[in-house]
């Protein structure tokens, strides 16, 4: 299976925002966040441009697959 990187918290920490404020951003729990920033989950595409969209960031430099 492929390796999965992900780049999010690099991105959130340069639109100073916490765990807690981007998970209300896009709908989600702080511990999905949590679980994402540790490559420990693979977003939906749906969640996946909604946080490309708040850290406004490309998808594919914020989730490598």
């Amino acid at each position: 299976m492929a390796e999965f990187e992900c780049r999010l918290k690099k991105y959130r920490q340069m639109k100073e925002l916490t765990q807690e404020q981007l998970a209300e951003k896009v709908g989600v729990r702080r511990e999905t966040i949590m679980r994402l920033e540790k490559a420990q989950y693979n977003p939906s595409l749906k969640l996946a441009i909604d946080i490309s969209r708040v850290v406004e960031a490309p998808i594919e430099e914020i989730f490598i697959f």
